[in-house]
């Protein structure tokens, strides 16, 4: 499970770095209809280099906070991505 924090309407599409232990993603889709959402999924999915399918939100639908699921993947993994997008 990962917490994060939503900031829709941005410029670009991205992980922005780590704030209050929630990962910022940056999504350039407005907070309508579901569709950030959505665009938050295709941002975690292609940086942590999983399929769509494996991100999952779990609450926060209508929230800049939010939890979502990653399944099929390890822990180990995720936060060695997350560390090197960070430093980037």
């Amino acid at each position: 499970m990962i917490a994060v924090r939503a900031q829709p309407g941005a410029k670009k599409n991205g992980i922005t770095g780590e704030h209050d232990g929630a990962l910022n993603v940056s999504v350039t889709q407005a907070p309508e209809k579901g569709k950030a959402n959505k665009a938050i999924v295709e941002v975690l999915a292609k940086q942590l280099g999983l399929k769509k399918s494996q991100v999952s939100l779990l609450s926060g639908q209508t929230t800049q906070q939010k939890r979502f699921l990653l399944s099929g993947v390890d822990e180990t993994a995720v936060r060695n991505i997350l560390k090197a997008i960070d430093q980037s």
